[in-house]
C-alpha cells in the first residue's frame, strides 16, 4: 500500500522508483490456548530507483545511475485470534527487521562527450542496511478444508531509513503499510 522509497526531482536531477507490487516469503505460527500465537515470517520484496542529471557550464556533465536491491523482512509477532467458528478476526504486534542484500548501482557519466561507467554495492545515499521496528496489525483467518486464508493489514514503523540523499531528493519511508494475504495449513 505504501512505496519502499518517495523520490523527488530538482532543477539538475531526478530520482524514479519503482517497487514491486508484491511480498512473498513463508510464515510459520505457533498456536497456542486461548487464541493466542506467536507468528515469524520471512517477506521479500524487489526494488529499484534511477537517477537522471546534468551540469551545465563550459562542459556538460550527465549522470546517470541505476540501483537494484532485494529487501528482506523478519517480521516476529504475537498474536491474538477471537474466538470464532469459520472466520477469527484477529489482531498481532511485534517486532520486525530489515535488510537490504544485492544491492548494486550501475553509474554512466558523460563528461565532455566521453562517457565512463562504474558501479558501486555502496552508493552515496545509502544510509543504512539494516533497521528494526515495529508491526501493528489486524486480519481474518478464514478456515477453507485444510488450509486457512489470512487476509490482513499491517502497518511497520521502521526505526531508521535505509536510504536519504544528500540533496534530499530520496528517501526510505519509515512508515510502511501493506495488504498481506496469507495461506497456511
Amino acid at each position: 500500500m505504501t512505496d519502499f522509497l518517495n523520490a523527488a526531482k530538482s532543477q539538475n536531477f531526478t530520482f524514479t522508483t519503482s517497487t514491486n507490487r508484491y511480498i512473498v516469503g513463508p510464515t510459520a505460527e505457533l498456536r497456542l490456548p486461548f487464541g493466542l500465537g506467536v507468528e515469524v515470517d520471512a517477506l521479500y520484496r524487489r526494488f529499484s530507483y534511477n537517477g537522471a542529471g546534468g551540469i551545465s557550464g563550459i562542459t556538460t556533465t550527465l549522470t546517470t545511475t541505476e540501483t537494484t536491491s532485494n529487501a528482506w523482512e523478519f517480521p516476529l509477532l504475537v498474536k491474538y485470534r477471537f474466538p470464532m467458528k469459520i472466520a477469527r478476526p484477529y489482531v498481532d504486534a511485534g517486532v520486525a527487521w530489515d535488510t537490504l542484500n544485492g544491492l548494486t548501482q550501475a553509474v554512466t557519466s558523460t563528461v565532455a562527450g566521453i562517457t565512463s561507467k562504474s558501479s558501486t554495492s555502496n552508493p552515496a545515499e545509502l544510509s543504512n542496511s539494516t533497521s528494526r521496528g515495529f508491526v501493528l496489525g489486524v486480519g481474518l483467518d478464514i478456515k477453507a478444508l485444510v488450509i486457512h486464508i489470512s487476509p490482513e493489514v499491517r502497518f511497520t514503523r521502521w526505526g531508521a531509513q535505509h536510504f536519504v540523499d544528500p540533496n534530499g531528493l530520496l528517501h526510505s519511508n519509515l512508515n510502511q503499510a501493506e495488504f498481506l494475504v496469507g495461506i497456511t495449513f
